[in-house]
């Protein structure tokens, strides 16, 4: 590539001059090439350990006048092919004008001149990507992709210097970080090693320090572990290879690729060596820590923050913290946790203005909203910018003010006793309750007549005395102290949060508030008031649609509280249908999974329907991710977290409780419903009010501190079931004292056994408890472990999907496990290459999570062409793709264009498995339709001349276009015919729903029930056809080791079995060939059953008589002959069952003949002598004789071979015999094809001794 001008030194230095003239030098590096000695190995490892680029390119072009000590690097290249092509231009192009200047400054400003032009030209006409990237980084970008064969879409994110252990010693070089991989390189003293590992395949990234590796990160794998250390900044580097493989997981799980933002904003100054890409990331992790903190809504991405100081009215104070800005809200967290947090949508905003400074209150801020609440921040550092962009965002954001907002609290909810508004009766949600009660009368007055706005537990409040009691009392004083904490912290959106509103929320919400404290603390207010209509719009969408969702949910909808009164009429049901059936179709990856209806049902107890849609919405996608896809994935890995918490705070029991196994059955109930499903429900609810103050972090510590309760009778278990019912009973008698709903009777008390009556715990001591014992836990912590868990986790559910899949084939295939599971690895990973290699492929963008582990993974013909290549015993050199097409039609039954892993396996099976017999199938099937593409035939005409009358002999050209064409039309059109009669039900059916159950069970049924293929089920092979399968096997010994051998027996064959198919031809339908040609045609199935000589015996005479026919190149005196009677009664004898319709107007005598002078034809009539030929068998000469002839005019489509006619030709052939035999082995070629698909993409003539780590 040419390079602008730079100045170089020492020319000499490490470089050895090949070329020279009297302006330019082209030189090589030192070492690289053959030879080098001592030398070459000092300045190869010299090279890497500096990250020269001298390792990329290790040829240059220099620029140097003769009286001028300085030269100038104009061009440089990775290969002398590359160099070569600069150097001639520079020579045709400039040497004679250089000549010319007599001033040699001139000279040097010409050629810098030139080549600054020509860079010019070269950037003009390529496209701009990434810009932003600095130089020093594409060049970095540029060696990554040459020494690890990485194509263009694979981008670089950034690179660090490290040394890569093995074994005792440290081998120095650079770790590459791109977005699918890890790689190494490392070259020291000619020892060279290469790593590249994919970021799916990491299991686990720690970062320790030890005696033997001081601070190093250790990277495991299935196979291996790796270390790397001397890091300059290790922290940095951990932090982005936790960032990767977070985002693979991710791929793994859900299925989505990595997607650059480009709408990142420009940096103010130019940051050297850090990639867009890695700007990203970073961008990425902000605001995910941003989102998380403030439980702002997944879209919204952070702009900036600042240190700044805030005032606090409640406390007269100035608090430090920082101040964060994004598209919507402006944020504080003090410095000191849980000082202070707020929150301020910039939809509530209406002034900000920059007030006067001085010298106590420096560069300080106002910010007036809605609610008449101001806030003022100080200490500002950049405060002009910062109101700049706050105006900028305020000025995007929606003037129309949206359906409610904060204020509307205070008489909405802050009485219970006022009027809820009502929905326009249009909406959907209005409506559906009316009609609910028209059917199921309740009894309540008519101004309590339930809508959508309404908790459900407002409507079935039964008159209960608690409320004039003692504990009617105590709410009512809960109640006061939050509405003193209202007036003195505000209220809605915009309230100080502090440690005061932390020890309110474990004290209880009081009913009325619970359901407007929730949606606060959880940010599902701001997505409802962002959304207004959102809801009503899904119900209308998603009513009287079914689906296999809305079927779960159906059958899981009368037993979501069903010991609540809310829940034991239509009412309720029908609110609970709408939110779950409303979410399913806002989120079709989630659906619904089990314990969704629990949490829901609670929720709508306390909000309307709409606010529970919304709260339901924060809990899945937000607060519990991945709780409630199909494999429970977040709630694994919280699992995980919670052992590992059990380890370190509760040593002595930890060790029982895994011996006995009840984390994993205990934890997955408490965390997905939130202890709802195991605890008294008034109880549970207190659980809710601080888990959506304090999120996960909270559960986890109730769970330590319910094991710490329980711990001295859980040491003395004998058994899991004993733990389980010690912990069922103690979580039944969870009490709540100041509830003032009536109890509500709990399953689980059931549980509750023996004369003793049962010790009741208190909720609140409980609470309290866990914050006195394990308040230390940190939300940070907890995302930390979590990532940690979430490899572990999915790569888990990864082996238990790839033992699942290879178990259930494993049955029908001749692979052992071993081989399969190695399959299905190779299988994986090149479906996964679609998903960041291939952006539009089909396989990538069809991957259901619903669907069966086997179906998740499909590949389409390109991939399946690509692994056939490497895999397949037969290799046919060119054609070997052509051939890996067929097999991909043969396989895609339901003509989806995409195969699964059964599918696959069943094809290289068919291949590597069996006997002669088998194998041949499988290739002869490759020859008829769907396999062979009518088009594909038209190359048969080109292959003629391998197949000759005789071995020496050329035979020339059969046929038209058109007759053969149409011939193959036929055939495809009558097998499509046959096989949309048989699976068009079916294959409706699935279309239809491709996640219907009952599909795959009638499937698997059928095939139970389905029977062994049998030769006799194949059809017949046209002329075309057969033509084709020769092609393929002439193709296909080309680099075998007796491959002469193997061309003259495949030729011998052939030039038999055109015989064959002249004799056969020659008695089938003869008397009403034209009336009956396009039937016959037509009806090729049953006729090809029925022509097929199916008996042992027609084989068995084939076997002797084909011998004769291998000398029929070289002398006919080899035959032996014999007698016309006897070989024609042998053969008659060996006619078999003979043939049915369409040729019932032949005698049994005539049928016995056809078949006779069938078996005969595989003599050749040159190998007879003529006194020993009968009459019937002068037919069999005069045929062949003539066949050259007929050949050259048209192909003949009445010309057709059986498969048991191939067979048995090919088995007189010990070297084809031998060919199809010979065992080979599958994880060899694994083994090679894992190593050529990272091969380097270096055409430079330096070869290294390659050591792979």
């Amino acid at each position: 590539m040419w390079l602008g001008p730079e100045e170089v030194l020492l020319a000499g230095a490490l470089w050895v001059t090949e070329r020279a003239n009297p302006f330019f030098l082209l030189q090589r590096r030192r070492g690289h090439g053959k030879g080098g000695g001592l030398t070459g190995l000092l300045v190869g490892t010299l090279d890497v350990v500096l990250d020269s680029s001298a390792r990329v390119a290790p040829y240059r072009i220099l620029h140097q006048t003769q009286d001028s000590q300085v030269y100038w690097a104009v061009a440089c290249g990775s290969s002398r092919k590359e160099i070569t092509k600069h150097w001639e231009w520079l020579e045709n192009n400039l040497l004679q004008t250089l000549s010319i200047f007599d001033n040699e400054e001139d000279i040097t400003t010409f050629v810098k001149g030139k080549i600054h032009g020509i860079i010019a030209e070269e950037n003009k006409n390529e496209q701009p990507q990434s810009e932003e990237d600095p130089g020093k980084f594409k060049e970095a970008e540029l060696k990554m992709r040459k020494q690890f064969g990485m194509p263009e879409v694979e981008k670089l994110v950034n690179y660090y210097s490290c040394s890569y252990w093995k074994g005792r010693v440290p081998r120095q070089g650079w770790l590459y970080l791109t977005v699918n991989h890890l790689c190494f390189y490392s070259f020291l003293l000619g020892k060279e090693v290469t790593l590249v590992i994919q970021w799916v395949d990491v299991t686990q990234l720690e970062k320790n320090a030890t005696l033997l590796f001081p601070e190093c990160i250790k990277v495991s794998t299935r196979d291996s572990e790796l270390y790397f250390s001397m890091f300059l900044n290790i922290n940095e580097t951990f932090k982005l290879m936790e960032q990767l493989a977070n985002i693979a997981m991710r791929q793994l799980l859900d299925n989505e690729s990595f997607l650059q933002d480009k709408s990142l904003p420009k940096p103010r100054k130019p940051l050297k060596n850090i990639s867009a890409l890695k700007r990203d990331l970073d961008a990425r992790a902000k605001n995910e820590c941003y989102r998380a903190t403030f439980r702002l809504p997944k879209d919204e991405c952070l702009d900036g923050h600042t240190d700044c100081t805030l005032w606090t009215p409640f406390n007269k104070m100035h608090i430090p913290g920082q101040m964060f800005v994004s598209n919507n809200y402006i944020c504080f967290a003090s410095k000191a946790e849980e000082a202070c947090h707020l929150i301020i949508p910039l939809r509530e905003v209406t002034i900000v203005e920059k007030a006067d400074s001085s010298s106590v209150l420096p560069s300080p801020l106002s910010i007036s909203t809605k609610s008449k609440m101001t806030f003022f921040f100080a200490n500002l550092k950049d405060r002009d910018f910062l109101v700049q962009r706050i105006s900028d965002f305020l000025q995007r954001t929606p003037s129309k003010k949206p359906c409610g907002s904060d204020r509307e609290w205070k008489w909405n909810l802050a009485d219970p006793g006022c009027e809820v508004p009502e929905l326009p009766s249009s909406s959907p949600l209005a409506v559906s309750p009316m009609s609910a009660l028209s059917s199921q009368p309740i009894n309540f007055c008519a101004g309590e007549v339930p809508t959508a706005s309404q908790g459900l537990l407002k409507l079935f409040r039964r008159n209960s005395e608690e409320l004039s009691g003692p504990k009617g009392a105590k709410e009512k004083m809960k109640e006061e102290s939050w509405n003193i904490h209202f007036f003195e912290y505000g209220r809605g959106m915009c309230m100080y949060r502090t440690a005061k509103t932390r020890e309110l929320v474990q004290k209880g919400i009081p009913e009325n508030l619970r359901g407007e404290l929730w949606l606060l603390f959880s940010g599902a207010w701001n997505e409802m008031v962002t959304h207004p209509g959102y809801y009503a719009d899904l119900v209308e969408k998603s009513m009287g649609k079914y689906n296999l969702a809305t079927e779960e949910i159906e059958r899981d909808l009368h037993r979501s509280m069903p010991e609540h009164p809310a829940f034991q009429n239509e009412l309720g049901i029908a609110a609970l249908r709408r939110v779950l059936t409303a979410y399913a179709f806002r989120n079709p990856t989630i659906g619904y999974c089990q314990a969704m209806n629990i949490v829901t049902s609670v929720l709508l107890l306390y909000c309307n329907e709409e606010e529970a849609f919304w709260l339901l919405v924060a809990l899945c996608e937000r607060m519990l991710p991945d709780y409630y896809n199909t494999r429970v994935v977040g709630a694994l890995v919280d699992q995980g977290i919670f052992e590992e918490l059990t380890r370190e705070y509760l040593p002595q029991l930890s060790e029982k409780m895994q011996e006995l196994g009840v984390i994993s059955t205990i934890s997955l109930s408490w965390f997905l419903t939130l202890f709802l499903s195991v605890m008294p429900f008034e109880s549970a609810v207190v659980i809710v009010d601080c888990f959506f103050y304090e999120g996960i972090k909270f559960i986890l510590q109730v769970s330590l501190a319910i094991l710490d309760a329980n711990m001295e009778k859980l040491l003395q278990c004998c058994d899991e079931g004993e733990a389980m019912t010690i912990l069922g009973r103690y979580l039944d008698n969870v009490v709540n004292r100041q509830s003032v709903s009536p109890p509500i009777p709990h399953l689980h008390a059931l549980l509750t056994s023996g004369d003793d009556p049962p010790l009741e715990i208190d909720i609140f001591e409980l609470i309290k408890t866990s914050y006195e014992k394990f308040s230390n836990l940190k939300a940070d912590d907890i995302e930390q472990m979590r990532f940690k868990q979430r490899l572990k986790v999915i790569q888990s559910l990864e082996d238990t999907a790839k033992k699942s899949v290879v178990r259930a084939v494993s049955g029908d295939i001749g692979f052992s496990i071993e081989e399969l599971e190695e399959l299905y690895v190779v299988f994986k990973a090149k479906y996964l290459m679609s998903c960041y290699w291939g952006n539009n492929r089909a396989a990538a963008a069809r991957r259901d999570q619903s669907l069966p582990y086997l179906e998740q993974y499909r590949i389409d013909v390109e991939q399946f062409k690509e692994l056939f290549v490497a895999l397949t015993p037969w290799s046919c050199g060119a054609h070997t793709p052509v051939l890996a097409g067929r097999l991909f039609r043969l396989l895609d039954e339901n003509r989806d264009s995409l195969i699964n892993f059964k599918e696959f396996v069943t094809g290289m099976s068919g291949m590597y498995h069996g006997d002669l017999t088998e194998k041949l199938k499988v290739l002869y099937k490759l020859h008829l339709p769907p396999a062979l593409n009518p088009e594909e035939t038209e190359s048969a005409l080109e292959a003629t001349s391998y197949f000759t009358e005789d071995v020496t002999a050329e035979v020339s050209p059969f046929v038209s276009e058109l007759d053969f064409c149409l011939h193959c039309e036929s055939q495809e059109t009558q097998e499509d015919k046959g096989r949309t009669n048989e699976n068009g039900p079916e294959k409706e059916e699935k279309g239809a729903s491709p996640q219907d159950y009952r599909y795959y069970l009638r499937m698997w049924a059928k095939e139970k029930e389905s029977k062994k293929e049998t030769i006799k089920d194949l059809p017949k092979m046209s002329q075309e056809q057969f033509i084709e399968l020769c092609k393929t096997l002439y193709n296909m010994f080309s680099e075998d080791p007796v491959e002469q051998e193997l061309y003259h027996a495949i030729a011998t064959v052939a030039s038999l079995l055109l015989r064959i198919g002249e004799v056969g031809k020659k008695f089938s339908n003869r008397p009403m060939r034209r009336s009956e040609d396009c039937k016959a045609n037509n009806t090729q199935d049953p006729v090809s059953e029925e022509e097929s000589p199916t008996s042992e015996q027609s084989q068995n005479s084939a076997v002797e008589q084909q011998p004769q026919a291998d000398h029929e190149d070289k002398t006919c005196r080899d035959a032996q002959p014999e007698k016309p009677q006897q070989e024609n009664q042998t053969l008659g004898d060996a006619s078999g069952e003979g043939q049915s319709s369409p040729l019932q107007l032949l005698s049994d005598d005539e049928t016995k003949d056809d078949m006779s002078m069938s078996s005969y034809s595989m003599v050749s009539t040159g190998s007879l002598q003529c006194e020993d030929i009968a009459d019937d068998t002068v037919l069999v000469g005069c045929e062949g004789s003539s066949s050259a002839a007929r050949y050259g005019s048209t192909i003949d489509t009445d010309w057709s071979i059986s498969f048991e006619q191939i067979l048995a030709s090919m088995l007189t052939e010990a070297a084809l015999v031998n060919y199809f035999e010979k065992k080979v082995n599958i994880l060899q070629k694994i083994k090679d094809q894992k190593k050529v698909e990272r091969q380097f993409s270096s055409s430079s003539d330096y070869e290294l001794s390659s050591m792979s780590g």
